[in-house]
């Protein structure tokens, strides 16, 4: 029997890249909605209750208001919006954070699906604070670097459409430290105040890479870039979509410069160091409306449903 799947929001980008990979899945049939009645209550209601996987790419209080039209407690709702992330009754969809992390994700039926940025922060960070490299209370900063996509429709039309010479160069923004993200990148993290966080919009469509640097020697114990490597590569060792790439290679590097788009077309994230005793960056790149979204979203349904986690997603 073939597993019945809603995408509210299916117009959107996030919900258009779910639809696209679902599509080519046997064992996956897609509920439609009528077009002319997508933004219908009764007829969303129906189309989420008759759902086993009900993917919700909707902004925050649309998410929300979704949420509450479900009442088959058979459906598991997957929502990509940031209104659940860091609720407890919630679980999170990243599940390469842990153990407990998969666990949840098998049993629930309420998942949130992660941010771009906070995926590629959480993924660099959280192995180091489990292993007591970093204190829960240490003060990090990074910046990211992404593509337009993750900007939505509005800024896709920006770049694409009314291209001009102001939009050529990178965009810093959410200057007032107070991106979306931030909340769940601490929690998930495992620290105790959110980073110092500063995002950047690249005039590409999509690749995003998040870059922490760290001064080893103002840290307990001043540990090395090679233990830095090897709590990375432990943690990560069973997962398969998370590639820590070797210690300070170069041939991983393009002519000397990391390439933000690597990772495109894929649900990998990798994973380098590079630096020297002192100071290193650690750095993680993915692409954002793969393992930074529909990627993560789709991984996170094939664990629920007791699937290879890797069906149908390429690494």
């Amino acid at each position: 029997m073939k597993t019945k799947v809603f995408v509210d929001g299916q117009e959107g980008t996030t919900g258009l890249q779910i639809f696209d990979r679902l599509a080519a899945r046997e064992d996956i049939e897609v509920i439609q909605i009528d077009p002319a009645l997508r933004k219908d209550t009764a007829a969303r209601a129906a189309c989420l209750n008759a759902a086993d996987i009900a993917f919700l790419c909707l902004p925050d209080a649309a998410a929300v208001e979704s949420v509450a039209l479900v009442t088959n407690p058979d459906t598991c709702v997957i929502d990509a919006s940031t209104a659940h992330r860091i609720n407890p009754e919630w679980a999170y969809g990243l599940p390469e954070l842990g153990a407990d992390y998969r666990l949840r994700i098998r049993d629930s039926k309420r998942i949130a699906n992660p941010g771009c940025h906070a995926t590629a922060f959480e993924l660099a960070v959280r192995p180091l604070v489990k292993a007591g490299i970093l204190a829960p209370d240490t003060v990090l900063s990074c910046f990211s670097i992404t593509g337009y996509s993750g900007g939505g429709k509005k800024m896709i039309a920006d770049y694409e459409q009314a291209f001009s010479e102001k939009l050529r160069g990178p965009r810093p923004y959410a200057l007032g430290m107070s991106h979306k993200h931030l909340p769940e990148m601490r929690v998930h993290a495992g620290l105790s105040s959110a980073p110092l966080f500063n995002p950047i919009v690249g005039p590409f469509s999509q690749g995003l890479s998040v870059t922490v640097p760290l001064q080893l020697d103002k840290l307990p114990d001043a540990p090395t870039p090679a233990a830095i490597h090897t709590a990375l590569a432990e943690f990560y060792a069973h997962e398969c979509f998370v590639n820590v790439l070797p210690l300070g290679d170069e041939s991983v590097l393009d002519g000397g410069f990391w390439d933000v788009q690597a990772c495109n077309g894929t649900n990998r994230a990798d994973i380098a160091v590079f630096g020297h005793e002192r100071q290193i960056s650690l750095m993680c790149r993915l692409d954002n409306l793969g393992k930074g979204a529909s990627g993560a979203a789709i991984q996170s349904m094939n664990l629920h449903l007791d699937l290879p986690e890797d069906l149908g997603l390429s690494v």
